[in-house]
């Protein structure tokens, strides 16, 4: 009997011995774990303006399609800003073309300006030469007419002399009334001379005031004509002028293009569509509510690509490598099992990333075993229903051998 037991006893014992060898040679190369759970995207949808919500619509948990209608605000102050944007846009271009065209008109007028002023200088110094000449001969003429004054007076007073000595002789009958007679008409002859040389040296008088106005006048035109060339020669800052004035025009009018383009934009964004293909979740917007830039109205899970994120001991990291095979039981689905592969592993364990990264240079350091977490992406064509939803528990296994 005892020796029964013993045979019974060696046998259970290679039997587990048996078992003990095949479940070590049968998970040799592989790493599981039960911390482990599906990701996705999550795209936050956000108000890119204010505006009071005149409609919603999608529910929660509704499967959308990217560039679905989710929200729309009110846009009727956004169209009345878009309005007068572009009203400010055709006054900015009107004014801009007025300004550029301005350019051309001004530099031709400038030069043929200047070339006018030019012209009017050289005809006003020709004037002045002319009048000083003028002048010249006025003075010219006056001497001449007193000098013939002065000759004319001389001989007055010569006959007048003679006749007075004749008239002495007539007396004493020296002299015969014939001589006398024609010394007394040389007489009134000379001082009629003497009238007239005095006209002559009046009209002269008369012709230099004459000359000496006309050159007044014409050295005035002379600096006239200076003064119009000298503002005829800053042309070319007028011609600068005219085109920095274009120059801002035309940047008015870009700024009051990009004031369009804004206004339309924001228009567009009255009218909230989906970014992505995806469920709608965490809706908390209804109609009518008032809603700022920025504000957050409900996320899409995008369930058509998901991954596994596996927290691995960093113990079980040895011999794991992105690459290598790996297969996912779904606790969702009694254990439906999934194929994939090691995508990437992360830089740093998860204790690095959480809000209070530990702090181990305290002196009450304890060894804690750290976890990494690893990506593990699915082969495409296994969740053709899209079952498969962020936050859901998983076991991974990744064969390292």
């Amino acid at each position: 009997m005892g020796d029964k037991r013993i045979r019974i006893g060696l046998v259970v014992v290679v039997i587990l011995a048996i078992a003990v060898g095949a479940w070590f040679w049968l998970t040799r190369g592989r790493e599981s774990t039960d911390d482990a759970q599906i990701d996705s995207h999550v795209t936050q949808v956000s108000a890119r303006v204010g505006g009071t919500i005149t409609q919603v619509a999608v529910d929660d948990n509704q499967l959308v399609e990217a560039g679905a209608l989710l929200v729309q605000l009110d846009p009727r102050d956004y169209q009345i800003a878009l309005d007068r944007a572009k009203a400010e846009l055709a006054d900015a271009e009107a004014a801009a073309q007025a300004a550029a065209s301005n350019v051309p008109v001004m530099s031709t007028t400038a030069t043929s300006g200047v070339t006018t002023a030019r012209g009017g200088v050289t005809q006003a110094t020709s004037g002045v030469s002319g009048a000083e000449q003028e002048v010249a001969g006025a003075q010219a003429r006056l001497n001449t007419a007193q000098a013939r004054l002065r000759e004319a007076e001389a001989n007055a007073t010569k006959s007048a002399k003679d006749v007075e000595r004749l008239r002495g002789l007539l007396a004493k009958d020296e002299v015969s009334q014939q001589q006398f007679d024609a010394a007394v008409a040389t007489a009134d002859a000379q001082r009629a001379t003497v009238d007239s040389a005095r006209a002559q040296v009046t009209e002269a008088q008369a012709g230099i005031a004459g000359a000496q106005s006309k050159l007044a006048q014409a050295r005035a035109a002379e600096q006239q004509a200076h003064a119009e060339l000298q503002t005829a020669q800053t042309a070319p800052q007028r011609i600068a002028m005219s085109k920095a004035q274009a120059s801002a025009a035309a940047a008015r009018a870009q700024t009051a293009r990009a004031a369009v383009e804004q206004a339309e934009m924001n228009l567009q964004y009255t009218t909230v569509k989906a970014p992505i293909r995806g469920i709608v979740s965490k809706k908390g917007i209804n109609v009518g509510q008032v809603v700022q830039a920025g504000q957050p109205l409900l996320a899409i899970v995008d369930v058509e690509n998901v991954w596994v994120t596996a927290n691995y001991k960093e113990t079980q990291l040895t011999d794991m490598r992105p690459g290598q095979r790996a297969t996912v039981e779904v606790d969702a689905f009694g254990g439906r099992e999934f194929k994939g592969k090691v995508d990437s592993i992360a830089g740093a364990t998860g204790a690095r990333f959480s809000l209070l990264p530990p702090e181990n240079a305290t002196g009450n350091y304890v060894k804690v075993v750290q976890r990494v977490p690893v990506k593990i992406v699915l082969d495409a064509g296994q969740d053709t229903e899209h079952l498969l939803r962020p936050g859901m528990s998983v076991t991974p296994t990744v064969y390292t051998r």
